[in-house]
């Protein structure tokens, strides 16, 4: 492997998801490069490599490219088996995978989001407004999320009382009252740090430390943990927009090819064209190409880079994506 495992992430750096992976590779110690791209598109390097997914953040390991954070935490346990952060115990996993399933898909990130301050300086910009709106498909007018605050904000003090007066109630350190945060501890509490450290997006009168003092203390002792690795960590590699394209195209796959399950209900065929997408956000930006792989877990296209012209695997989730076949007038089909 090259001297950062192979690995380039592709992120933004306020980018509350890419944080997740971000905190993951500091908290294990993986070596890493970093390709750091604009918050809004276009993105000329993921262009260059022919994915047309536009979330942040994507990994690349070798000439495999993994899209969402959930599959890309998902990898990263499989591909550097000795110190996961994950956990083995069946009740234990399951509690884990419910915590990613609520901040992301159970509402917690949705309702954060809306609590962006308008008086911030980037709802100026025209540019970034109507990205936003192309990346979650409805408006981003300051009169718009105006409206909305109050009611995100009262779905987000449940939020934080939950965690509060269930989960860390007891006084525990971490979710799953180990030494040490876990995976579990990244799941949950993204969204929690994110918020606090947007100002104004909190009201000190609903959200002051003083109203959720276990969840507060639960945040400063993760960054104190994230602190403590740092000073052993490896350095992290930058990596311009062309080295890391360069570096990609001219790599190895580093992922196994894969079996398409014959018993999969959509019916597809190893080496059909196919289309997919997000279906929860980003939804207007599909990656198409040949089916090298469908499994419970992902679904993984091969196209080819715009860059070099080589083959390159994209890797997507099974968990809100939508994949169909491509018909003969390159349509998709329903």
């Amino acid at each position: 492997m090259a001297p950062h495992n192979d690995i380039i992430l592709f992120h933004y750096s306020f980018s509350p998801y890419a944080r997740r992976v971000v905190w993951y590779l500091k908290l294990r110690g993986i070596e890493y490069a970093e390709c750091i791209q604009p918050a809004a598109l276009p993105r000329e390097d993921v262009n260059a490599l022919g994915v047309k997914y536009r979330r942040i953040p994507i990994m690349s390991i070798g000439r495999d490219i993994y899209c969402d954070t959930r599959l890309i935490l998902e990898k990263l346990e499989e591909k550097f088996p000795s110190g996961t952060l994950g956990v083995s115990q069946p009740e234990q996993k399951a509690f884990e995978k419910l915590l990613e399933q609520w901040t992301i898909n159970g509402g917690v990130f949705n309702r954060a989001a809306q609590l962006i301050p308008p008086e911030m300086p980037l709802f100026n910009d025209p540019k970034w407004v109507k990205d936003r709106e192309d990346y979650t498909g409805r408006s981003w007018a300051k009169s718009d999320i105006s409206k909305s605050r109050p009611e995100a904000l009262a779905h987000m003090r449940d939020f934080f009382e939950l965690l509060e007066s269930t989960i860390l109630a007891d006084g525990r350190h971490w979710i799953l009252h180990t030494e040490k945060p876990t995976l579990a501890d990244i799941h949950a509490i993204w969204p929690f740090h994110w918020l606090s450290g947007l100002k104004g997006a909190l009201p000190p009168s609903i959200f002051g430390k003083d109203h959720f003092p276990r969840v507060y203390s639960w945040i400063d002792r993760f960054l104190k943990a994230l602190k403590a690795t740092e000073e052993s960590a490896p350095k992290v590699t930058r990596l311009k927009g062309a080295e890391a394209v360069k570096f990609v195209t001219q790599a190895e796959f580093t992922d196994p090819g894969g079996i398409v399950d014959n018993e999969d209900p959509l019916g597809l065929k190893k080496g059909q064209e196919v289309e997919s997408w997000p279906i929860d956000s980003g939804f207007s930006h599909r990656d198409r190409g040949q089916l090298v792989a469908l499994t419970r877990q992902e679904i993984v296209l091969k196209t080819q880079a715009k860059v070099g012209h080589r083959d390159i695997h994209i890797h997507h989730p099974r968990t809100n994506f939508r994949i169909r076949a491509v018909d003969e007038n390159g349509g998709s089909k329903l």
